[in-house]
């Protein structure tokens, strides 16, 4: 359904990335999508193509340069070696202002994983969000000044996550309480990548896929994108 397309960061450098577009293009709002720790891979893909079908242009910027995981040690490896500001800063920041070039008038973004923590740093350091949306995934709390979010926020969390404690959620909720950022976060009877339907092919103890916590989160983020894009 998409192609890969190239844009322009906000420092001159060029970003490839997956571009995933609607039946009805005009004036469709947006939404940027960050990869799981694996890469830009063919799961990845379909998230995107499945907001298309649901009306939005889809747009996952190659993070990796090319580069896709396969195994836990090389996704650890590559997830390592990513610069999460510069990703932030320059990828997601220059991919918001590249869909609001193709006329978008508004654009949302949603992570999954590390996907997760790098679409709460966005929250922060990316202007011209309007909705946002995190699965399971936080960077360090210290790197989140809840004050400079301004887009609403809805976050979905596994109780049972391994790799982000529920317990950074809790803290994570304080301080977006405090800064009083429009939030809402549901916690699932799950664990990390519930919403990955590969997560168990990776025959990993920690990754589990839930299919019925993963579509009612699907519900809301659809409910909630509907709202505020």
């Amino acid at each position: 359904m998409g192609s890969i397309i190239s844009y322009k960061r906000p420092d001159g450098q060029t970003a490839n990335a997956y571009l995933a577009k609607p039946k009805d293009i005009k004036n469709a709002p947006a939404i940027v999508v960050i990869q799981e720790w694996w890469g830009l891979n063919d799961q990845i893909k379909a998230v995107a193509d499945k907001l298309a079908v649901a009306g939005y242009q889809a747009l996952v910027p190659d993070l990796y340069r090319g580069k896709l995981a396969l195994e836990e040690n090389e996704a650890k490896h590559l997830m390592n070696g990513l610069d999460f500001s510069d990703a932030a800063g320059q990828d997601i920041r220059g991919a918001v202002q590249y869909l609001k070039g193709l006329g978008s008038r508004k654009v949302g973004i949603t992570g999954f994983c590390m996907g997760g923590a790098l679409t709460l740093l966005s929250s922060v350091f990316v202007p011209g969000l309007d909705a946002v949306v995190v699965w399971y995934g936080y960077p360090p709390l210290d790197y989140v000044d809840a004050t400079k979010i301004s887009a609403p926020l809805m976050g979905h969390w596994a109780s049972h996550d391994d790799v982000f404690a529920i317990s950074g959620v809790d803290e994570l909720e304080k301080k977006l309480t405090a800064a009083s950022v429009s939030f809402e976060f549901f916690r699932y009877d799950a664990k990390h990548a519930f919403a990955n339907e590969e997560a168990d092919s990776k025959h990993l103890a920690y990754l589990k896929h839930d299919a019925k916590a993963a579509e009612l989160a699907w519900t809301r983020t659809m409910a909630f994108f509907k709202k505020h894009l």
